[in-house]
């Protein structure tokens, strides 16, 4: 009997991923780094009704619509104290596997109802209400459905500082296209995420109101999907597209938070464009 030894070498080459087969695969795992990013984005907001609630009234604005408010692109952002006036995105993770990642965010949106807009009402409205017996003159009332024209002097609603999402989320990575040299690709990335609603709203009712202090209003998830086009091993730039359901149960509105209060539903989809490093 002979006997034969047969020698085998370990194939560090990560499996391929690609949804297209490509002809080059990376010959490195990212299992392991870490990556970080900043960016910017615009966000779109489905209609949302609004439950007004405090002393003296209970009312809800029904199909509210709403805008972002985007900063003109500016060399102002690259001042180290103006860079989070725009509606901004960071986000740290790390590859628990070669194509899969665990991260923490911040998604820094803005939020604006349109003033004015003529909208569905129903509920009641006292003659005074909340803490001050703010008068609300003519809009005094019951309503069931009546249509009203929402200006100023009625309500500002916002939160433009803004409608933040912390969230974490899991991303999947799935290479595209790779460079001969295995260092430049394109990549799909999509992901799923949830977390906390904390918007500084910004709200006049009936005159009365501030520009309240940040507080969790409430929960969300959300779902994206992406380009991640690595230009260096090590550096990227990504282009996102992200679809997200919140529920605000507790926003601040006149300053008496322990009285007034307003809560609502937002659904949204935000655009992001972001620059980043892995490491």
């Amino acid at each position: 009997m002979q006997a034969q030894e047969i020698k085998t070498q370990a194939n560090n080459t990560p499996p391929s991923k690609s949804i297209f087969n490509p002809e080059h695969k990376r010959n490195f795992s990212r299992k392991g780094d870490f990556y970080f990013h900043w960016g910017y984005n615009n966000s779109w907001y489905g209609k949302s009704d609004i439950r007004f609630t405090g002393p003296n009234y209970d009312f809800t604005l029904k199909d509210v619509v709403a805008h972002d408010r985007q900063s003109k692109l500016s060399w102002d952002w690259l001042n180290p104290g103006l860079i989070t006036v725009p509606q901004y995105n960071i986000r740290v993770g790390y590859f628990i596997k070669d194509n899969y990642s665990i991260s923490i965010g911040w998604d820094h949106m803005k939020y604006v109802m349109d003033i004015p807009q003529t909208v569905a009402i129903t509920g009641h409205i006292g003659s005074n209400i909340s803490h001050d017996n703010i008068p609300t003159g003519t809009l005094a009332g019951d309503y069931n459905g009546q249509m009203i024209n929402v200006k100023e002097s009625m309500l500002t609603f916002e939160h433009t500082d803004g409608f933040n999402y912390a969230n974490v989320e899991v991303e999947r990575y799935d290479d595209i296209w790779v460079a001969p040299s295995g260092n430049t690709s394109l990549t799909l990335e999509t992901g799923l995420g949830g977390g906390i609603v904390v918007p500084r709203s910004d709200v006049r009712l009936f005159g009365a109101g501030r520009n309240n202090h940040w507080n969790v209003s409430g929960y969300g998830v959300s779902a994206k999907i992406g380009l991640k086009f690595y230009v260096w091993k090590n550096f990227y730039i990504q282009n996102s597209t992200k679809f997200g359901a919140t529920n605000l149960t507790n926003i601040h509105t006149t300053g008496w938070d322990d009285l007034d209060k307003a809560s609502q539903k937002i659904n949204y989809i935000e655009n992001l464009w972001v620059i980043g490093l892995q490491f």
